[in-house]
């Protein structure tokens, strides 16, 4: 297992932070996309990008390189900025967000950014093509030492081809995938709780073969021993249920399922008017930025 440093762990926080900064941005410039998704999720994708990948900018395809599969792709935004501040490109190619004739999508697709490992939109086909490329590399490497991320949302988990492709990977025994659940609590129509009940969530994916973790998804060490944890299953798929809150960094925006499929500028101006939402959120990000700094010299 990898150990971080407290000083480790705020240099990812402030990475997390700027990359939250560049999703704002991009969504304002597009007026158009996901804020709450890609904002709870940033911690995540910096933690993996930044601490746990073997992977390699330079060299996008890079054989030995993990694979992260992102099959909620409504949520893209993340992974773009991510990408870009992890040397894939040019961050100023962020702002090309949407654009017409741009390769950053609305949702991902592989052939045209590197560091894109799957096309993705139709909910609940990133599992089974996670699954798939997990036995085709077992298939390959019977002693592989790489490692299959596939990151959900709690949403998604309503499809069923979600749980098809859950059963398969506990059947073989999937000790290379992990599986890690944005579980923010909402989707586009609303709270999980009212669409579709997903609890006992925890006792699903146990039933249906996985090792099963909850972490606060904000806690950079919480993540990193739980990514460890799973890394050290040899007998069995794992999931990582990782507790977030929706639009995370920014107080006005958080826990309102509101913003699942809004940008700045056009979400609920209950909080915010629309012409000051992305001002607001930035300048919000940027005093978190600060507060990091001084929590970290305390």
């Amino acid at each position: 297992m990898k150990y971080i440093s407290s000083s480790e762990a705020t240099r990812l926080e402030k990475q997390a932070n700027t990359i939250r900064q560049s999703i704002i941005e991009m969504l304002t410039e597009a007026g158009s996309g996901h804020t709450a998704g890609p904002l709870d999720m940033a911690d995540v994708f910096t933690l993996l990008y930044f601490s746990t990948l073997k992977h390699d900018p330079k060299k996008p395809d890079w054989p030995e390189r993990d694979r992260v599969i992102l099959s909620n792709g409504h949520i893209c935004p993340v992974l773009y900025a991510t990408l870009a501040h992890a040397g894939y490109f040019p961050v100023e190619e962020l702002m090309t967000l949407r654009k017409f004739g741009g390769r950053l999508q609305g949702h991902p697709h592989k052939e045209v950014l590197p560091g894109v490992e799957t096309s993705s939109g139709p909910l609940g086909s990133g599992l089974s093509q996670a699954v798939g490329m997990a036995i085709a590399e077992r298939m390959d490497n019977p002693y592989t030492s790489k490692f299959f991320y596939c990151l959900t949302g709690d949403g998604e988990l309503n499809e069923g081809q979600i749980w098809e492709a859950a059963m398969l990977a506990g059947k073989e025994k999937l000790h290379n995938l992990i599986v890690i659940v944005d579980r923010n609590g909402f989707q586009i129509d609303g709270y999980t709780q009212d669409v579709m009940p997903l609890e006992p969530l925890a006792d699903k994916w146990e039933a249906f073969g996985f090792d099963v973790q909850e972490v606060d998804g904000h806690s950079m060490r919480g993540l990193n021993d739980a990514i460890g944890k799973a890394q050290a299953v040899y007998s069995k798929p794992s999931v990582i249920i990782a507790h977030t809150i929706g639009s995370k960094g920014v107080d006005v925006f958080e826990r309102d399922f509101r913003w699942h499929g809004n940008p700045p500028g056009k979400g609920p101006e209950d909080r915010v008017p629309k012409s000051e939402q992305s001002k607001v959120a930035l300048e919000k990000l940027r005093t978190l930025a600060g507060l990091i700094d001084k929590d970290n010299h305390a």
